[in-house]
């Protein structure tokens, strides 16, 4: 009898830990690291030129004015290599990047200058 309940109360333990697990990286997923970039200033090299956050809009590309610079093209970038104010390897699709997320959080989803 005591075999019978440790048996219930050990895979009680494991299908609540999987199911914190799953719920960890289900959250992870659904927010990819994102960052705001200029789509005409790609370099083969370095990649986009990430520009300041209130040049995109939350949906898509908006083109907005700040200050003396116009940014005509910025659009939201997932999941990129960021190095020394480029963004490289990522992709413009927010489904694509939430698809291919894997295992745990890349970053904070925020950043720009």
């Amino acid at each position: 009898m005591a075999e019978t309940r440790r048996r219930l109360r050990s895979s009680t333990v494991v299908l609540g830990g999987m199911g914190v697990l799953a719920a960890a990286l289900s959250a992870c997923g659904s927010d990819p690291d994102r960052r705001c970039v200029d789509r005409d200033s790609h370099d083969y090299i370095n990649g986009y030129k990430i520009v300041a956050d209130n040049n995109c809009s939350s949906g898509t590309s908006s083109g907005r004015k700040t200050g003396k610079t116009k940014v005509t093209d910025a659009d939201w970038y997932y999941d990129a290599d960021v190095s020394g104010g480029y963004a490289d390897n990522g992709t413009f699709s927010r489904d694509e990047a939430v698809d291919r997320g894997g295992f745990g959080c890349s970053g904070s989803g925020s950043g720009g200058g």
